[in-house]
């Protein structure tokens, strides 16, 4: 079984909703800004990435790597290959072991591997949330940098 059932569309406009208000939520607890991205399929022009160099490109359309503090995380799936990847910004990547998002990324396709890709994704995001809240709490002058909204193409 692959991590993404046949259809695109592996999340309601609930789900949705309910993820960008759990993103929401974490980033009031920290000077990190997480987003989820996801891409139904590769364009022609995407062909010759690998999944790392397509995930750095969302990372960059996004704005990702303009926040402050360099402490943006994408969580960005592409379905037509059913794959993931977790990218993080260079402020995080001082702090956090490198291992670590192989880890969640690890729990949260166990998720999508039984179906359950909401479940996979809020499990991923609060993991996420609180290595952000431990190495990079919210500051008195944070702002919310990026949109909390998740990010279809």
């Amino acid at each position: 079984m692959g991590l993404f059932s046949g259809t695109p569309e592996i999340l309601s406009e609930t789900e949705r909703k309910h993820l960008s208000e759990q993103i929401s939520e974490i980033e009031k607890q920290t000077s990190g800004e997480l987003k989820i991205s996801i891409q139904r399929e590769r364009s022609e022009g995407d062909a010759p990435l690998s999944l790392m160099d397509l995930a750095l490109q969302h990372f960059q359309r996004l704005g990702m790597e303009k926040t402050r503090d360099k402490t943006g995380v994408l969580i960005f799936l592409l379905l037509s290959e059913h794959k993931l990847q977790i990218l993080a910004d260079a402020g995080i990547n001082e702090k956090v072991q490198a291992g670590t998002w192989a880890e969640i990324a690890a729990s949260i396709t166990a998720e999508f591997k039984s179906g359950k890709y909401f479940d996979g994704l809020t499990g991923g995001l609060s993991q996420a949330g609180k290595l952000l809240q431990t190495h990079f709490p919210a500051k008195h002058d944070d702002t919310n940098e990026l949109s909390n909204d998740i990010h279809i193409s």
